[in-house]
C-alpha cells in the first residue's frame, strides 16, 4: 500500500521541491558506479554517510546534512522521491520557496539526531532523505488532514486505487514506524524508523507556527480539514479483459 498521488493543487510552481529531487538523483547517479565495488562504497559511506557512534565522538557532523542526499539503491531512491512529489509541493506553496527548504534540512537534520540518539553506539552508516520527507509528511497532516490521496493496494494480484483522507494513510504510516522501531534493534535494522518517527514529530511541530498564522482550529473549521482551494479531479478508468468462451466440441 504506498500513495500515487494527492487530490491537492498547489498555486505556485514548486521549484524548491523539484530541485530537491533533482539534487537527490544526482548525487545517486554521481556514486551508482560504486555499487559494483562494495569497498569503495564503504569507503564513500564512511565519509558522508551518518553513523550515530562517529557523530556522538563528535567526528563528521556535516553528515547531518549530506546523508540525507545519499541512498542505498534505486528503489530506495524511487520511493523517497515519490513521497516528496506527492506531498512537499503543497508546503511549499504554504511555507514559501526559502521556508521550505529551512523546514526540509531542518526536518532532515531531527530526524538524522533521532536515530543517533536511539541507538548512539551503533557503527552502521544511515542514508536516505526518509527522515526529511517524514517531516513533510507530519506538516501536511496538521495543514490538510482529509486532503484526499491515492493509494494504491496491492494483494498478490489484486489491485486497486483507493482515494483516501490523508490522516488515515499518513496516520497508518507514522503508527507502522513507531511500532517497528519499538520491536526492532535500532543498532541492527536496515531500517532506520526512529529517523522515520523523529522526522515525521519534527515536521509536524516545525509547522504549528504555520498552522497558528493561519487560524489554527479556526482554519480547520473553514477548510474542515481539506485543502483551502478546489480539489484535483482524477478520471479512473478500469481495464476491460475480455471474457473468454468456452467451446462447445460436438
Amino acid at each position: 500500500m504506498f500513495p500515487i498521488r494527492d487530490h491537492n493543487p498547489s498555486g505556485r510552481v514548486p521549484y524548491v521541491t523539484y530541485a530537491l529531487i533533482a539534487a537527490n538523483i544526482g548525487v545517486f547517479l554521481s556514486y551508482w558506479h560504486l555499487f559494483q565495488d562494495g569497498y569503495a562504497l564503504g569507503g564513500f559511506f564512511y565519509d558522508w554517510a551518518l553513523t550515530p557512534v562517529r557523530l556522538g565522538e563528535g567526528e563528521a557532523l556535516h553528515t547531518l546534512v549530506t546523508s540525507m542526499f545519499l541512498h542505498g539503491g534505486l528503489m530506495h531512491l524511487a520511493g523517497n522521491m515519490l513521497f516528496l512529489f506527492i506531498f512537499g509541493d503543497n508546503l511549499e506553496d504554504e511555507m514559501g520557496h526559502g521556508g521550505f527548504l529551512a523546514f526540509y534540512l531542518a526536518s532532515g537534520i531531527g530526524a538524522a539526531l533521532a536515530q543517533a540518539f536511539s541507538a548512539p553506539w551503533s557503527e552502521v552508516p544511515m542514508v536516505g532523505a526518509s527522515g526529511a520527507i517524514a517531516g513533510v509528511m507530519g506538516g501536511y497532516l496538521l495543514l490538510f488532514p482529509k486532503a484526499r490521496v491515492d493509494v494504491l493496494i496491492i494483494l498478490v494480484i489484486f489491485f486497486k486505487v483507493l482515494p483516501v483522507p490523508a490522516w488515515i494513510m499518513l496516520g497508518i504510516w507514522f503508527g507502522l514506524q513507531l511500532f517497528n522501531g519499538v520491536g526492532t534493534d535500532a543498532a541492527a535494522a536496515g531500517v532506520a524508523y526512529w529517523a522515520h518517527a523523529g522526522g515525521f514529530v519534527v515536521g509536524l511541530g516545525l509547522t504549528v507556527p504555520l498552522w497558528l498564522k493561519l487560524g489554527g482550529p479556526s482554519f480547520w473549521q473553514r477548510t474542515h480539514g481539506h485543502p483551502p482551494h478546489p480539489e484535483a479531479r482524477y478520471r479512473v478508468s478500469t481495464t476491460r479483459v475480455p471474457r473468454a468462451g468456452h467451446r462447445r466440441n460436438r
